[in-house]
């Protein structure tokens, strides 16, 4: 009997930390990346007529013509490449692409500057940010103002993971500071260091009778990227339940979505609105929805560090 202490501990040593560690994973559909929708769109003669090729996570196809795309084959992921239709000016912009890394296809987000030139003459620039979420983006994009009311985030869930799992890598050019330009108005520089980011969001939402959705937090996990970071595969983004604002390692971003910062998401009435989160859930509490999101960029809308780029394969939950 007193050698079972012994054994037990020998048993321990040979169990290495990765496999305490190890978590049943359920990819999320698409998520391996193998697979991308390609769209031809053909831009305004104004701004030079050429066409622009965007892409989407999905079923592999060709998709031809200025016509607003619906997330195909049953794939949850929405992009922020978009055909835009702005006063009659028809435009495609394209952040987010497929790469290869060791063999495989993985995705490739960027932050970079998009230049329209209308007539040859009127320059505009454009920063945009490389981002893919769960939801749909509805499309065409008519302007520039109010870019989160033009998208739908989240899709339901109503599981309790302990992580998102996933691959990634980071390139982070060396400078503190940004650009902000929406094509309207000078370009400003803002002082910071622009970071990439991912997270999981895990919320219980509810309707009232006129319509305006709610949400309770659930679960969170977000991580932010201000420096270059070689590729890394299965890295955890652990998820934390119920209140986490009095938690060590609690990050203003991490906080609830509400006012200016809440996504929209569509109502029993198929009006988007904004689904304002307004309490922490209890721990124990069941999720109704599922917000995942990776971005070149942590910024407002039209701001970011040019060259900044994520990539991101083998998305999974893990229990």
């Amino acid at each position: 009997m007193k050698k079972l202490p012994i054994l037990v501990a020998m048993l321990l040593m040979a169990i290495s930390p990765a496999d305490i560690l190890a978590l049943r994973l359920e990819p999320l559909k698409f998520g391996n990346f193998s697979s991308w929708t390609t769209r031809k769109i053909k831009e305004s003669k104004v701004i030079g007529g050429k066409e622009k090729v965007l892409y989407e996570i999905g079923p592999k196809q060709t998709l031809t013509g200025n016509k607003a795309y619906v997330n195909a084959g049953g794939s949850p992921w929405a992009t922020s490449n978009v055909y835009a239709k702005v006063s009659g000016i028809e435009k495609g912009s394209c952040s987010v692409t497929p790469a290869t890394i060791g063999g495989n296809t993985v995705c490739k987000m960027s932050s970079l500057m998009e230049h329209v030139k209308v007539l040859g003459v009127i320059n505009m620039d454009v920063m945009v940010a490389g981002s893919i979420f769960l939801g749909r983006v509805f499309e065409p994009i008519t302007s520039t103002k109010g870019p989160f009311g033009k998208i739908e985030m989240g899709i339901p869930y109503t599981k309790r993971p302990a992580a998102l799992v996933f691959d990634y890598k980071v390139d982070m050019p060396a400078t503190n500071t940004r650009v902000k330009s929406s094509g309207l108005g000078a370009k400003k520089t803002l002082q910071g260091r622009d970071n990439a980011e991912v997270y999981v969001i895990l919320q219980k939402r509810w309707e009232d009778a006129k319509g305006n959705i709610y949400a309770a937090r659930v679960g969170t996990g977000r991580e932010r990227y201000g420096k270059s970071i070689p590729w890394t595969k299965g890295h955890q983004i652990k998820i934390q339940y119920g209140d986490i604002s009095k938690k060590p390692g609690f990050k203003p971003y991490m906080g609830l979505l509400n006012g200016a910062k809440a996504y929209y998401a569509r109502n029993s009435k198929g009006k988007l609105v904004p689904v304002q989160e307004t309490e922490w859930a209890p721990a124990d509490a069941t999720p109704t929805h599922i917000l995942v999101m990776a971005s070149s960029s942590c910024g407002e809308p039209f701001v970011g560090t040019e060259g900044a780029t994520l990539y991101i394969d083998n998305v999974s939950l893990g229990f």
